[in-house]
């Protein structure tokens, strides 16, 4: 399965803002703790550097599918690191090893929305408890870097590892 990065978003760590949207960036260098110049206070502050968050990666598609559910979301808005387009979604999940440019990435976890969305213009406190629940499991992945490298606006995408098999739990009888 093959798609497209469609889109870099970096963002550094402003005074007094969230890292919400991300701006747009033609090619990024990729290390273990992110990207080069781009800052996750959640990542920082709540998950202590965690690595297995070092990188969002979200589709293209998913973007599109909000935007005809309602909400006018852009790429960058929702703090993605890498807008990718034709990978299909439910190829995306943890396990999943990714090849972007120079980069391999593996998806660990899906990232939960939060109330920093309250802060686009198009949601606010009084739609934001709405557009929590329209993002939930559309919010994108976090993944670790295996391999550091850059990535170009352009650069082909791969899986290169199908993801885990999704777990199902026994009810109890």
């Amino acid at each position: 399965m093959t798609g497209t990065v469609e889109r870099i978003g970096v963002k550094g760590d402003v005074p007094n803002e969230t890292g919400l949207p991300k701006p747009s960036v033609a090619y990024a260098t990729v290390r273990a703790p992110g990207l080069d110049g781009d800052y996750n206070h959640y990542r920082q502050q709540e998950l202590h550097g965690d690595l297995d968050s070092a990188v969002l990666l979200l589709t293209a598609e998913t973007l599109e599918e909000l935007n005809r559910d309602g909400w006018p979301v852009k790429p960058g808005d929702l703090g993605e690191n890498l807008t990718v387009r034709g990978l299909p979604v439910d190829s995306l999940g943890p396990g999943a090893r990714l090849a972007a440019g120079e980069v391999e990435i593996e998806i660990r976890r899906s990232c939960d929305p939060c109330r920093n969305l309250f802060g686009l213009p198009y949601v606010g406190s009084e739609r934001g408890p709405a557009f929590l629940r329209a993002t939930l499991g559309r919010r994108g992945w976090y993944g670790r870097v295996l391999r550091e490298g850059s990535v170009r606006v352009g650069d082909r995408i791969e899986v290169v590892r199908p993801r885990d098999p999704p777990t199902v739990r026994a009810r109890p009888v």
